[in-house]
């Protein structure tokens, strides 16, 4: 999937004074989250297209041939998969100056290490024709290899998503834009250093911040 358009997009920011500062005032990750974190996470679609019609019928499509062909990529390469989540997602296009879609799904990887989640994301990538697959590995707050967060928040709608994107310019620049589950759970991913605004941005889609979840990580934007 292209940059501007990967499942939960992160702007790319480098990691400024003022930023890491206001990034500590944020919340502890809730332990209980963190705690259920598997060893790696993977954002990927097999979606080549640009959408711009939120009713455009390949957005319903369950991508159950994928969810099977992508498990099979996972334990060829030595790892082991949990839970498959169906995901919608919102982004903005710069290039075309509006709103673009995507169906997508997020897979728990096992039993697999930095190198081997990424290169499990390079096959993914490769065999889909995707710009980039984006991964994402818990990891404690204070380690060295910490830049991003995953926020998770229920309550959240593909319309609420899409309007406040739509009515925020610096959350369309900087954060390009996030997914929801069929369910209504927010999913976004963000450089540390953009933590105060992806909290600004999930206050304004109604998320109670007291109940988010918050992980610390590691994000990496594998071709």
């Amino acid at each position: 999937m292209k940059r501007l358009r990967v499942l939960v997009v992160a702007g790319v920011l480098a990691l400024g004074t003022a930023g890491a500062a206001t990034a500590q005032a944020a919340p502890v990750p809730d332990a209980a989250a963190t705690a259920a974190c598997p060893a790696g996470e993977v954002f990927a679609t097999d979606n080549t297209a640009v959408i711009t019609d939120p009713s455009d019928p390949r957005l319903k499509t369950r991508l159950t041939r994928f969810d099977r062909e992508v498990r099979e990529i996972v334990h060829a390469n030595g790892a082991l998969t949990g839970r498959s989540t169906l995901l919608d997602g919102v982004f903005w296009s710069e290039e075309q100056k509006q709103t673009t879609y995507e169906r997508s799904r997020e897979f728990d990887v096992n039993g697999v290490n930095r190198d081997g989640l990424h290169h499990i994301a390079g096959v993914i990538a490769k065999r889909y024709h995707q710009e980039s697959v984006l991964t994402f590995r818990c990891l404690p707050r204070g380690s060295a290899e910490t830049d991003a967060v995953e926020i998770q928040a229920d309550g959240v709608s593909v319309t609420r998503l899409r309007d406040a994107l739509a009515a925020d310019p610096e959350a369309r620049e900087r954060l390009g834009g996030g997914s929801v589950t069929l369910g209504g759970r927010l999913i976004l991913i963000a450089p540390l250093t953009d933590l105060p605004l992806a909290q600004r941005f999930s206050q304004r889609l109604g998320v109670d911040w007291a109940k988010a979840r918050v992980r610390y990580g590691d994000e990496e934007f594998v071709g």
